[in-house]
């Protein structure tokens, strides 16, 4: 019987080892998306780094894993005119757009994908 009751408790163990790698492998594993599927990339069309003559540097605060990056980037990435791409490892995003844009609007960019900018410096 204490077999049994051993054997048991190791099957159940596996399948929730089983059970959270596979949720893990399908929704990824970080801070913001644990629950639900990975936002969709958004792809900027216009990739030619001539057409955009302005270029920002943004110090964005609460970025910790690559959602969040993808959170920041896709906010940016949505709006004609503009390229984002995050660097997690300094918590930064390169922003290149094609009109000159406030710091005003930048941060409240930032805002509406849930983070705060901390600062930002034309390049």
């Amino acid at each position: 019987m204490g077999d049994f009751v051993i054997g048991a408790i190791l099957v159940l163990i596996v399948m929730g080892a089983v059970y959270g790698t596979v949720r893990r492998i399908r929704y990824g594993s970080s801070c913001c998306g644990e629950r639900t599927p990975a936002d969709k990339k958004v792809k900027v069309q216009d990739k030619d780094k001539t057409h955009y003559p302005y270029t920002y540097s943004l110090n964005v605060e609460g970025m910790i894993c690559s959602n969040c990056a993808r959170h920041v980037e896709n906010a940016f990435n949505v709006n004609a005119g503009m390229w984002a791409k995050v660097n997690l490892e300094k918590k930064e995003v390169l922003l290149r757009v094609k009109s000159d844009i406030s710091e005003r609007e930048l941060a409240g960019i930032v805002a509406s994908a849930g983070y705060t900018m901390i600062g930002a410096r034309r390049i």
